[in-house]
């Protein structure tokens, strides 16, 4: 038979091979050939009936692939997602503070480096011990503080003639502080929600009313800027600042004023940093629990990827027990079989972080509708990240059911009902 042996089947209630032995009721015959094949042992163009038989399994169970799909999306939209909302938070910051214009900053001892978190402990008195320093140009104090009323955000409290002589505010429209309870506002802000203009009444600061009396250019430090006496009378922190930032008459000077303020006595504490230093410090891994949440997040999309993919495979090979008996009886070999499972599982995930990658650009648009203020950074950097994750998750996820169909034995499969 040239290598090959011949199951005969005919209607009745039992079926026997060559050799008497039974083998399955019903009405079949099927042909083992041996050594047809240089690969897989399914015969020539079996790469091409493969791809049609995995696709054909996908499409003849939609609602489990579909489910499969979604479980991998939703990973890859976890993980995008508390990425760019952190990165996004993190490097709009970096650029306003930038923006700001000093060239260095003065924080008290032990302070933390993230505005509004610190409060505002140091005397703005100081600001004028700073702008009497050599190589100073100007020295401008300002609060700031962490606010969650309303939205999350941190407002700051200037002093406007020396914030306005850092790097000059570009006005769109209105003037300078006025009234103790003017606000000025980027025009980031003036986007959102319904809009705002200039004469507009918002609350802040535990629902104090502000009149909006400017609207200038975003990057400047905060989105919503009042008076620093203002803000310190309503946190209780009169004749306070944050921090003061300094301009001086050429960068090259840094150095020299942070040498001359260490050894002013009473300042040998104090920390100075360059704008660029204390620029370089906003990284996630230096801002406390940014790693953890992201190491949270993705564990949790990955075990929901994992779970869901291996239930989807696992409960496959069960019901494919008969069509895995056919293919080893064919001559596939264990190998064919796992991959198989581990393509039809690819094809899934393949479809999962599209859907995935393309539902993040769209919760970004969501957010943006919604809080146009709100920073949402995706870098192609974290999608690769993103894709490489939710694929190793759902491959791991198939390979135990890969590996039960494998050790299927063919007689035994051929026999299942």
């Amino acid at each position: 038979m040239n290598g090959a042996t011949a199951l005969t089947v005919r209607r009745g209630p039992m079926l026997t091979d060559r050799a008497g032995r039974p083998v399955v009721a019903g009405t079949l015959r099927v042909r083992v050939v041996r050594g047809i094949s240089r690969a897989d042992g399914v015969g020539p163009g079996a790469e091409l009936r493969m791809n049609k038989l995995i696709f054909a399994n996908l499409l003849h169970r939609p609602v489990r692939s579909l489910i499969s799909v979604l479980a991998v999306a939703i990973e890859v939209v976890m993980i995008l997602s508390i990425v760019a909302i952190f990165m996004g938070m993190l490097n709009d910051q970096k650029q306003r503070t930038n923006g700001i214009g000093a060239d260095l900053v003065v924080s008290p001892p032990n302070a933390s480096f993230m505005n509004g978190v610190s409060g505002a402990p140091m005397s703005a008195n100081l600001t004028e011990v700073f702008r009497r320093l050599p190589h100073v140009t100007v020295a401008a104090p300002v609060i700031s503080d962490f606010s969650m009323s309303g939205s999350v955000e941190i407002l700051y409290g200037i002093e406007y003639a020396s914030y306005d002589a850092l790097k000059p505010f570009v006005f769109i429209s209105g003037t300078p502080f006025r009234n103790p309870y003017d606000v000025i506002v980027d025009d980031v802000f003036a986007r959102a929600g319904p809009g705002h203009e200039v004469g507009d009444t918002i609350k802040m600061l535990n629902n104090h009313d502000f009149r909006i009396c400017g609207i200038v250019e975003s990057g400047k430090g905060g989105r919503k800027l009042i008076p620093i006496e203002t803000m310190g009378s309503l946190i209780g922190a009169e004749g306070k600042a944050s921090v003061i930032y300094l301009k001086a008459d050429n960068p090259a000077n840094d150095s020299a004023i942070i040498n001359e303020i260490h050894s002013t006595r009473g300042l040998e504490n104090y920390k100075v940093q360059t704008m660029a230093d204390l620029i370089a410090l906003y990284t996630p891994s230096k801002f406390p629990g940014f790693d953890l949440a992201l190491n949270v997040v993705i564990t949790i999309a990955v075990i929901v990827g994992f779970l869901v993919i291996f239930q989807s495979m696992y409960t496959a090979v069960l019901e494919r027990t008969r069509e895995i008996g056919i293919l080893k009886s064919m001559g596939a070999s264990k190998a064919t079989i796992v991959g198989v499972i581990l393509r039809e599982t690819a094809v899934l995930a393949v479809a999962g972080v599209l859907v995935g990658i393309l539902s993040t650009f769209g919760v970004r648009t969501l957010l943006h509708l919604k809080f146009p203020t709100f920073a949402f950074e995706m870098t192609p950097a974290w999608m690769g990240w993103g894709t490489l994750i939710a694929f190793a998750g759902a491959l791991c996820g198939a390979l135990y059911p890969a590996w039960v169909a494998s050790r299927k034995d063919p007689i035994e499969a051929l026999a299942y009902e």
